[in-house]
């Protein structure tokens, strides 16, 4: 029987999951590269282990934490930048993307046209920040939120997904119910 392969079956959801697991794994890499460079390499300061742990969870390998803390030491390495932006989302919902970066440039323009095929534009800063405080990990939580329908809902999932699929960006944060 043509096509009725059990291990092509197993080949293609293998390929998706290591695809997934690829793009977590790099960010992470970032994340850790960029804060190995600011604490020398010092793998018990409190901010390079927090992440190191995170990555862990994820079960990123060791050998992959361990070259991205020696290639962020030795600080040959491409420099890469955080970079906070605040969108309006669907239904008035302020969004916050956080990115780490190597061309601001090129990140932004990603941004605005993930944000154009959404109907959605960059806001001025401060517009969307006012929505949440920041914690000492880096991350935002809401201090106010907002209630939105189900279409909105759905369109702001859409959003994420796609601002989320890019390399450079780290996180999203809204403060929809």
């Amino acid at each position: 029987m043509a096509g009725h392969s059990k291990w092509a079956q197993i080949k293609r959801k293998k390929a998706v999951t290591d695809a997934a697991r690829s793009k977590v794994f790099g960010k992470y890499a970032r994340l850790i590269l960029v804060e190995s460079r600011a604490c020398g390499g010092d793998t018990s300061s409190p901010g390079l282990r927090t992440i190191i742990e995170r990555a862990k969870s994820e079960n990123m390998p060791k050998d992959s934490i361990e070259r991205a803390v020696v290639k962020g030491k030795s600080g040959g390495s491409t420099a890469y930048n955080p970079v906070t932006y605040e969108v309006y989302g669907p239904g008035s919902v302020a969004v916050i993307v956080t990115a780490l970066t190597d061309n601001k440039n090129r990140t932004a323009q990603d941004v605005r046209i993930i944000l154009s095929k959404h109907s959605c534009s960059l806001a001025t800063q401060g517009s969307a920040l006012w929505a949440f405080s920041k914690a000492v990990d880096g991350s935002y939580t809401p201090t106010t939120t907002t209630t939105i329908q189900d279409t909105e809902s759905e369109a702001l999932q859409k959003l994420i997904d796609d601002l989320e699929d890019n390399d450079d960006v780290q996180h999203v944060y809204t403060n929809a119910l």
